[in-house]
């Protein structure tokens, strides 16, 4: 895929997010009615814009609730905590009426901050969560994760590298003890060097690191979530496009490859004909496969 038509699928996404922020909360209409929010939430005791997040909890829930991180996709340069929930409305419905609280989360883009403060301001939001689960009524045991595109590669390198000795590159200031008990990664790379774009240094994975891939392949090393893989990582559910043009299936059968070979529990799903994103994977087979995968590893 030619390396312009990307960059002008992220601007529209870009002027899509400018819309969406024209309204306070431009998607509480698609929860179920009684949601509780909790808006624009700062999680990094700064008034940074993109450190903030939005908690849903469900109503009516007795004891501590699961909670399900939601990362927005853009290319690591665009887009907001409202995007993916947008087209995903059926999905985030389900994981509310089924008894989940979903915290959705902002990050600085590569465009304001180079790599690693995307998952340093993931792994803050986290934090902050887990810090403030009895004020939320969160079980601190069954956090999971769920990101689309650029956010499934960022919660695929959370759910991955949060078992490793990366503390104080990956997680400053955090609580450290917080852990997963499964991901779901749609459509997310997880090798750099595997982008045709890698050789181009304006390409978003480029920005993202501040160098072409190829240029630094030690930087797309440290960037990639494959290279954390090991047996201790949560379960994985990947879910990729056939058809994606934007981030090649390859991408999730290289990443399902290395949990197979470590021993993690995973499945990968192609879903027929489908695109990079889109109500393609709001569809119901795909939303029972989900929700029956949460509820494994979270009740």
């Amino acid at each position: 895929m030619k390396i312009t038509k990307r960059i002008i699928f992220l601007l529209a996404l870009q002027v899509f997010q400018l819309a969406l922020g024209q309204t306070a909360n431009p998607v509480i209409s698609i929860f179920p009615e009684g949601t509780i929010l909790h808006s624009n939430l700062a999680y990094n005791n700064d008034t940074l814009p993109k450190h903030l997040l939005d908690i849903y909890l469900p109503s009516n829930v007795e004891g501590k609730v699961p909670l399900i991180v939601f990362i927005h996709g853009g290319g690591w340069i665009g887009n907001d905590k409202y995007a993916d929930i947008g087209y995903m409305k059926n999905t985030v419905a389900e994981i509310i009426n089924k008894g989940y609280a979903l915290a959705s989360i902002d990050y600085r883009f590569a465009t304001q901050a180079i790599f690693p403060a995307q998952i340093q301001d993931c792994n803050r939001a986290v934090s902050f969560l887990f810090d403030n689960a009895e004020k939320y009524g969160f079980d601190t045991e069954r956090f999971a994760l769920m990101g689309f595109s650029a956010g499934g590669h960022l919660a695929s390198f959370q759910g991955l590298s949060n078992n490793d000795q990366v503390d104080d590159f990956f997680m400053p200031g955090t609580s450290h003890d917080f852990s997963f008990k499964a991901v779901v990664d749609f459509y997310g790379p997880s090798e750099l060097i595997l982008f045709p774009g890698a050789i181009d240094p304006k390409s978003p994975e480029a920005l993202l690191i501040g160098a072409a891939p190829l240029d630094r392949p030690d930087l797309a090393k440290v960037a990639s979530p494959v290279t954390y893989v090991d047996e201790n990582d949560p379960p994985f559910l990947i879910i990729h496009g056939e058809k994606d043009d934007l981030v090649s299936p390859r991408q999730s059968q290289l990443l399902s490859a290395w949990l197979t070979v470590k021993g993690v529990e995973n499945e990968l799903i192609i879903v027929p004909n489908a695109p990079h994103f889109g109500e393609m994977f709001d569809v119901e087979n795909i939303r029972t496969k989900v929700m029956a995968f949460l509820e494994r590893h979270l009740k």
